[in-house]
This record gives structure tokens, C-alpha cells and sequence, in this order.
């Protein structure tokens, strides 16, 4: 569970820094279009990811393969989710909408099935834990 909770944290380190350069850039630009994905990026990416973190810190889970799945559903939906917002709110590149579209939809798809991963690990706490 330790490199469960270290992957997090490293995770949360990230979208910690992205959130509070996006939250820089934002009040020295004047400009707040990123605002919905500034604030995804903190609360799911950094705030959520960091907490899950210390829960695996904390406790051991019976299923080592479900922390797995659950560890790589965050990671994955947390990316995928404040990508998805960026394409679709901020449209770089010339990314098609429909692309656009299913990638914020399948991001937060995946993100969701990892807050109900989560949900179910707190079910599976290892007897010496509780």
C-alpha cells in the first residue's frame, strides 16, 4: 500500500503545481477562462489524489489488486477529466468538439468509477487496521 500512497501523492504534487500556475496565470492575465478547470485540478487533482494517498498510508487493504484499479481509475479519470474540461472549455489546437466531447466524458467516467472503487475499499480495510 505504500507505493499506492507515495504514486498519489506524487500525482497530487503535480496537479498542485498546474493548479496554482493556472491560478497564477489567471490573476496576473485578468483573465478567467480557466477557472472551472483551475478548480477541478485542485479539488479532484491535488485535494482528492492527496487524500487517497494518505488513506493508503493509513490503512491496508485487503485486495491489492482493487487499491491497483482504484489507484489507476484516480489517476487516469483525474487526468482525463481536467483534459477534457481544457478541450472542450478552452478548445486548443483545433481539437474537434466530438473528440473533445467524449474525452471530458470518458474522463470523468473513469474518475467516477474510482470514487466508487474508493467507496468499496473502505469496505475492505484489513482486520489489524480497525
Amino acid at each position: 500500500m505504500k507505493k499506492h500512497s507515495l504514486l498519489l501523492i506524487r500525482f497530487s504534487a503535480i496537479f498542485a503545481a498546474i493548479g496554482a500556475f493556472i491560478g497564477s496565470h489567471m490573476a496576473g492575465s485578468g483573465a478567467y477562462e480557466f477557472r472551472p478547470i483551475h478548480a477541478h485540478i485542485l479539488v479532484v487533482g491535488w485535494l482528492t489524489l492527496f487524500s487517497w494517498g494518505v488513506y493508503y498510508k493509513l490503512f491496508t487493504i485487503k485486495s491489492k489488486k482493487l487499491a491497483s484499479i482504484h489507484v489507476w481509475t484516480a489517476i487516469t479519470g483525474t487526468i482525463g477529466l481536467t483534459a477534457g474540461m481544457w478541450f472542450q472549455n478552452i478548445k486548443p489546437f483545433g481539437i474537434p468538439d466530438g473528440f473533445a466531447l467524449v474525452f471530458y466524458i470518458a474522463g470523468g467516467s473513469i474518475l467516477l468509477v474510482s470514487f466508487v472503487l474508493f467507496l468499496v475499499t473502505t469496505f475492505m480495510i484489513s482486520n489489524e487496521d480497525e
